[in-house]
């Protein structure tokens, strides 16, 4: 079973924890409500339209940076171009996952799947902006804050303000860590004329927007406590959040970024899960 493992690998599976506990909250947001109860069946149909879709995304961006990655020194072991994954299988893996998707959409509701190839087209139209706009660090925000959205959508069926609030911070929080992680291959992202935030402005700079838009998710978190119940576990989960989103600017510096994993994924993955295990029970709190 290690093309379990290698796939797994291709689409660092792991990275689910980033937008995976904010859908959930927006799941849980939408079954708080008079009138509305938890479905086990509708929860795991929400999930694997999360894997689903995070999987074909994160496939197509491996496929399509291959070339990329093998002559980056940082990225040249990932599966396909070190052969591990052929560019045939990965494409097959993305085809089917955006299949499964759209399919699992389909046994939600009718707008979620009228709505999931819209989903499936941001999702997988980040993959280009590399190559067109620095600002690509923010077209992968809003893909991953569709998560709540879509998740509230699942239970609800129609639109409110509260999830998209929850998406909004999603959309502030991604792209100011996604531009920390872009500071590894300013040089690279230079030489190869791709486009980022940090081969735009420098890395100092863009620690500088990093944290700039890391506060405008900080802010978002508090407003997002009127909506809620205000209890122990929202306002836990709030300050937190806002104390994690700190940490990491203090983990890297422009000139050593020897900490760039640690802040990436270490910290917002605790970040997110955190957030998601003490919200969910304060909004659930009669």
């Amino acid at each position: 079973m290690s093309w379990i493992t290698d796939f797994s690998r291709l689409v660092k599976f792991e990275h689910t924890l980033f937008a995976l506990p904010f859908a959930l909250t927006g799941f849980f947001m939408a079954v708080d409500h008079p009138g509305y109860q938890l479905s086990w069946k509708l929860l795991i149909l929400v999930v694997l339209c999360m894997v689903f879709a995070r999987n074909a995304a994160m496939g197509f961006n491996r496929y399509l940076d291959r070339r990329f990655d093998s002559m980056n020194p940082r990225t040249a072991g990932r599966e396909i171009p070190a052969g591990v994954i052929s560019p045939r299988l990965a494409m097959a893996f993305i085809v089917g996952n955006a299949v499964l998707f759209i399919l699992t959409a389909w046994f939600i509701n009718k707008l979620c799947f009228y709505l999931s190839p819209v989903a499936l087209f941001v999702i997988l139209f980040y993959s280009y902006t590399k190559r067109i706009t620095p600002l690509c660090h923010f077209v992968l925000s809003l893909g991953l804050a569709i998560a709540p959205v879509g998740a509230y959508l699942a239970v609800a069926g129609s639109f409110a303000w509260p999830p998209v609030l929850l998406g909004t911070i999603v959309f502030f929080w991604v792209s100011g860590f996604d531009i920390i992680y872009a500071l590894q291959d300013e040089e690279f992202d230079k030489e190869m004329n791709l486009k980022s935030v940090p081969a735009l402005v420098g890395k100092k700079k863009a620690l500088r927007i990093s944290e700039i838009v890391h506060g405008l998710a900080a802010l978002q978190v508090f407003t997002l406590l009127p909506i809620v119940k205000i209890n122990f576990f929202t306002l836990s989960a709030v300050l937190l959040f806002n104390g994690l989103l700190l940490y990491q600017h203090l983990l890297v510096r422009h000139d050593d970024l020897s900490r760039v994993n640690i802040a990436f994924f270490t910290t917002n993955g605790i970040a997110s899960v955190l957030f998601a295990i003490l919200m969910i029970p304060g909004i659930l709190i009669s």
